[in-house]
């Protein structure tokens, strides 16, 4: 089984007794080396008094096991509280010898909702698309990534009907899906008739409008508590918002009837199983309320919980504020290529392969500005930066590659053979980031993405919104590329052809071949593939 941090930190909090959780784990690197966990002084004397931590607890921290529990090696007082530390080689040892399970997430323990994921904005074209309706896109292809990644069921909706969204979302590397056919709307129909207000105000209809639904009565039984707007009251009833109502009752209903095989699905396949979460712009989430309980009003069995994730505006310095996504695009894409040009001395826009790169390098600059909770006002080279490390470490493993088979370097042995415990230079000043590495990015991986989707799945949350953290795994990337780089500058890895150098070589080798899986595994949450070079 796999070490967890979830895991270790638990086991440590049972350890101290009865109370809620003291430990926390340390990130910084100064404190790294001297501990790996801490439980604060203030926090301990809340829990024992001005006692010290008692002895006998502290030798149960000392030989702490269990699934998922990194194995100590010393637990001491200092000044600051208690502090820990792991026994580091075999932590090494433990992960580097089965990175697979560190570099995608847990499978789910238990049976998880199925989820319909409704991007309004996906209704349009490109060119009339938002800036805020864009992340809106964004937001819902990364959290769809991140359920199915969890083996979640998510039908997506709407399917793209217009012909040129799909180029401009392959451009964009986003998922979803495409259909030519519509969804009867013959049921949903004849019960809004049923349902129109009084024809008196017909004359002030707008024109395609069958009527005017009234939603009073249903916000007061269950819109207002679940924080819906009062003033919403009534709705114009459209054919168009009859197929957009449709298509989710359908995506519910084929979901339902399905036995979505290899998903860990709730037993109960009823549309009451189904968590519809609407990835709407601040601009479009007024109409969605309304559409939400225009559902409820039409459809007895639509699902009992639907949720908004609402994107805030953006804006760009030095762009008018009417900018489209596709100009965006091209805006990113043309700064892209200028930097590029300018680093190598010449222009590649006529190579087919740069002009590849150009455009990932482009979608990268974007995803990593929208993602982020608060997109920056200017071109962030987040994006930039994580996609280089990335070639970085390529051009390293080909480097390797390449000297082996010029006969510099032996084959690389049998990943049980190497020795980890020459990972072990955090002790000298400045220290080189080897534990750095493992302790803060490929260990903590898989609880980074359970976390992330544990807060979009909307389920025990009350209220109508929820607060996706979709910068996590951007953060995480960028911290990672920070860390690797920095790691980069200082050692030498693929050093001196000589016979007593090469375990210390194979094992960072085997260290930099985790975070290159991680890393990959970070940018398939994102529709980003690793780059070769730049």
């Amino acid at each position: 089984m796999r070490l967890g941090v979830e895991e270790t930190l638990g086991a440590l909090n049972s350890a101290l007794g009865p109370g809620g959780p003291v430990w926390f784990k340390e990130t910084h690197a100064r404190h790294l080396r001297a501990r790996d966990f801490l439980a604060p002084r203030r926090a301990l004397q809340a829990r024992f008094g001005d006692d010290q931590v008692p002895e006998d607890v502290v030798h149960a921290i000392v030989g702490l096991q269990g699934p998922g529990v990194a194995p100590v090696l010393c637990c001491a007082p200092t000044p600051a509280g208690l502090a820990l530390q792991l026994q580091r080689s075999a932590v090494f040892e433990r992960v580097l010898c089965s990175v697979a399970a560190y570099a995608a997430p847990a499978a789910p323990t238990g049976p998880t909702p199925r989820v319909v994921l409704h991007c309004p904005a996906l209704r349009g074209s490109p060119s009339t698309l938002r800036l805020s309706q864009l992340r809106a896109v964004l937001v819902a292809d990364h959290l769809a990534r991140i359920l199915q990644a969890h083996r979640v069921s998510v039908r997506r909706v709407p399917a793209v009907r217009d012909p040129h969204m799909p180029t401009f979302l392959r451009q964009l590397r986003v998922d979803w899906p495409e259909v030519s056919e519509k969804a009867s709307t013959e049921a949903l129909r004849n019960r809004a008739i049923a349902e129109l207000s009084p024809a008196r105000e017909a004359g002030a209809l707008p024109p395609g409008t069958l009527g005017r639904v009234c939603l009073k009565e249903l916000m007061e039984e269950r819109g207002r508590t679940a924080g819906y707007d009062p003033s919403v009251d009534s709705c114009l009833v459209t054919e168009d918002l009859l197929s957009l109502l449709a298509e989710l009752q359908e995506a519910v209903q084929a979901g339902a009837e399905s036995s979505s095989l290899g998903l860990a699905a709730a037993p109960d396949a009823g549309a009451d199983s189904y968590v519809v979460l609407h990835v709407v712009s601040c601009e479009e989430e007024f109409q969605q309320q309304k559409l939400d309980l225009l559902w409820w009003k039409l459809d007895h069995q639509a699902p009992l919980t639907q949720k908004h994730l609402v994107c805030g505006p953006v804006k760009v310095t030095g762009a008018p504020s009417t900018l489209t996504a596709p100009e965006y695009y091209e805006l990113r894409h043309v700064q892209v290529c200028k930097v590029s040009s300018l680093k190598h001395g010449k222009d590649l826009e006529q190579d087919p392969a740069w002009m590849e790169i150009f455009r990932v390098l482009s979608v990268a600059t974007i995803k990593f500005e929208m993602l982020s909770t608060a997109p920056p006002s200017q071109g962030s080279k987040s994006g930039t930066f994580v996609m280089y490390n990335c070639a970085r470490l390529a051009t390293l493993f080909e480097g390797y590659t390449c000297s082996v088979e010029q006969g510099l370097y032996p084959t690389f042995p049998p990943v049980s053979s190497l020795d980890f415990s020459l990972l072990r230079d955090e002790r000298p000043s400045p220290p080189q980031g080897e534990w750095l590495l493992l302790f803060n990015s490929i260990l903590p991986f898989p609880d980074l993405l359970r976390q992330t989707a544990a807060l979009t799945l909307p389920c025990p949350a009350p209220g109508l919104h929820i607060a996706a953290r979709t910068e996590t795994v951007c953060k995480f990337l960028v911290q990672l590329s920070m860390d690797f780089s920095s790691y980069y500058n200082r050692v030498h890895i693929l050093g001196e052809p000589r016979p007593h150098l090469f375990g210390q070589m194979f094992a960072r080798l085997q260290l930099l071949r985790a975070v290159r899986e991680v890393l990959h595994a970070g940018l398939a949450m994102l529709g980003l593939p690793p780059l070769s070079h730049i």
